[in-house]
């Protein structure tokens, strides 16, 4: 039985993720402590704003301490998937450290906006069970001034000036770069690749 739990930091974009979740049509329970994680099977950590207000509501939440441990397979959520590693260049701040490596700012280039909003393709660069039915090409919805690089972690990358990670993995932890609830199509099937459903 999937069980899905969403951690509310307290930073999140939940109602979104909710509802995309919802439309999806598959069933999600809200965590506001670490001990709602107990018993589910996936967890999700959405994120919007700035790493800094986040990480502090995770630490005095607890989660940033359970968050790691977790065997389970956890989804991060643009500012969620950005969490995961070493570290933030926004704020400069500690991170989750499951990916050992940093959040850097998106390079300002002549005649390129920042933040990154709005629809770019996702390019695969690894044959992952959480890309399986995505279109090709398959377009995503972003906004974001902050990116994980590129590296072994990448499953899906993208361009803004610069590669980037918009998709990644390390063991059970998982992250999209992109507002899954903003992807239409793409963004559907990101969630249902994770929960394992058809």
């Amino acid at each position: 039985m999937t069980d899905v739990a969403v951690i509310d930091s307290g930073v999140a974009n939940l109602g979104s993720v909710l509802a995309a979740f919802a439309r999806a049509d598959l069933p999600v329970r809200v965590a506001r402590v670490p001990v709602e994680l107990e018993g589910a099977s996936h967890v999700v950590l959405p994120g919007v704003g700035s790493a800094r207000p986040a990480m502090a509501r995770l630490v005095a939440s607890g989660f940033a301490e359970v968050v790691p441990r977790l065997t389970v397979p956890v989804l991060g959520i643009c500012l969620g998937m950005q969490l995961l590693f070493r570290s933030s260049a926004e704020d400069d701040v500690a991170c989750l450290g499951v990916i050992d490596a940093p959040v850097e700012r998106l390079r300002a280039l002549p005649g390129l906006r920042i933040p990154h909003m709005g629809w770019n393709r996702l390019d695969p660069v690894a044959d992952d069970p959480l890309l399986a039915g995505f279109p090709e090409p398959a377009y995503a919805y972003f906004v974001h001034s902050y990116a994980a690089p590129v590296g072994p972690w990448t499953i899906a990358a993208c361009s803004h000036g610069q590669p980037f990670s918009a998709v990644v993995r390390a063991r059970n932890f998982v992250g999209a770069q992109f507002h899954p609830e903003r992807s239409a199509a793409v963004g559907a099937r990101l969630l249902r690749n994770f929960v394992g459903a058809p």
